[in-house]
């Protein structure tokens, strides 16, 4: 028998509207967040249950939320200031505010420890996730608030990523290259195991049996770890050879600025001597000497669509389970015909 004299919760409302407990407050505390359809839902059952808002606690969880929280692993790169800024500007849209934690400093000297404080309801309404490497386990935790995967991704974890079509531009790096005549090609890759490194790894090799190039035996392989020093500690590598590579497609812009500088450094000319192109279009790339051929990718849209995916989580919907963004080649002087 029902207990007419219980006063009708935010569970009642919640089950008759078909959403979540999170949504119907979402509703009533900030109706701009969630959709028309989704408010006039939620109102429709409010009245049919006569449900009355506890003000007080209300108030008491707004303090402990509205904010959204970006992992990102290196916060000092400049790649991802863009992407940053496409997810806070979306974000503030809807009254809510980034907090970003750097993944690096964050799980030193113990991994992972002091990142899990962090990601709790508590803390944050979600998580946008750009970093690749963090475990599975710590952002399916019952106290994680939802995540949503950006850039990098872990196909271990169930969680919606935005991402930009890493392979066709691996693809356009060596179409660009293969078209200008380059054969001896290097590529001077990321970590091996990061996703971006394997997408784009992917499409360079893809575009190069497209040309009639084997990459098993005419591709060189660098490893590198999207830095600067990696670019430069490679070009030393590179001038030791016998055979010098004609071209060299970095899989980021960092590494193929600081590879020109240390081929500068040891009497080798790009593009005369070299082509060097790189990945990402980081404000950086068209200023330096010679302005670097790239792939451009839409940071600032990544971060919108990321952060917009979130919106959609916390509103109670399924979001696509992975949205692709397109890339473009940009030919600058750096690149040259063979």
């Amino acid at each position: 028998m029902k207990d007419q004299s219980r006063a009708p919760r935010i569970h009642d409302v919640a089950r008759i509207a078909g959403v979540s407990a999170a949504t119907v407050s979402r509703a009533l505390s900030k109706p701009d967040m969630v959709s028309e359809a989704t408010r006039k839902l939620v109102e429709a059952a409010v009245l049919e249950t006569g449900y009355i808002v506890n003000v007080t606690a209300r108030n008491l969880r707004q303090q402990q939320v509205g904010g959204v929280l970006a992992l990102v692993p290196n916060i000092a790169n400049p790649f991802f200031s863009q992407i940053l800024s496409g997810i806070a500007e979306t974000l503030r849209a809807k009254g809510l505010n980034l907090l970003v934690l750097d993944t690096i400093s964050a799980s030193t000297p113990a991994p992972n420890a002091p990142l899990a404080s962090y990601l709790n309801r508590a803390r944050c309404d979600g998580v946008i996730v750009l970093d690749g490497r963090l475990e599975p386990e710590l952002l399916t935790h019952p106290s994680c608030p939802p995540v949503v995967q950006a850039c990098e991704f872990n196909s271990m974890l169930e969680a919606p990523r935005v991402l930009a079509d890493n392979v066709a531009g691996g693809r356009l790096a060596a179409e660009h290259l293969t078209g200008l005549g380059h054969r001896r090609l290097l590529h001077l890759t990321g970590p091996v195991g990061n996703t971006l490194t394997i997408s784009r790894r992917k499409g360079f090799e893809e575009g190069l049996y497209r040309a009639g190039i084997d990459p098993a035996q005419d591709l060189t392989r660098i490893e590198g770890d999207f830095s600067l020093r990696a670019g430069f500690e490679a070009a030393g590598r590179i001038a030791g050879m016998e055979a010098l590579p004609t071209a060299v497609f970095c899989d980021n812009d960092e590494m193929a600025m600081g590879l020109i500088h240390g081929l500068h450094k040891a009497g080798l000319a790009v593009p005369d001597d070299i082509s060097v192109m790189g990945f990402d279009n980081i404000e950086w790339s068209n200023y330096g000497l010679p302005p670097l051929t790239t792939i451009r990718q839409r940071r600032a849209v990544l971060g919108q669509k990321a952060a917009e995916t979130l919106l959609a989580v916390l509103d109670g919907e399924r979001p696509e389970a992975e949205v692709i963004l397109p890339v473009e080649l940009l030919p600058r002087d750096s690149t040259a015909r063979a």
